[in-house]
């Protein structure tokens, strides 16, 4: 078993919809409403492209510790039923 196993979107989305969506398409969402907003309204497109700038970062961390999440419980699923079975005998 690998160390560190990455899954991808689709992966993460099937284990639980609704939390991939809103960490990941959320924060993109108000990012590119702030833009909208901010080319509208005339804001200064600093604040517009400063704020764009975390939300994106927020989504990359967030969908991150998701699929921590995810791993860690797919790794105590797997141990849970290794323990239900058979006990292994000790390598020597």
């Amino acid at each position: 078993m690998s160390v560190r196993g990455t899954f991808s979107f689709a992966e993460l989305f099937r284990a639980a919809p609704v939390k991939s969506s809103l960490l990941g398409f959320g924060p993109l969402g108000l990012a590119a409403g702030q833009l909208i907003n901010s080319y509208v309204n005339g804001v200064s497109p600093l604040v517009a492209v400063g704020f764009a700038a975390v939300m994106i970062a927020f989504a990359v961390v967030a969908t991150g510790h998701h699929a921590a999440e995810v791993r860690l419980q797919r790794l105590e699923t797997t141990i849970e039923a290794d323990s239900d079975g058979e006990p292994r005998p000790d390598p020597e």
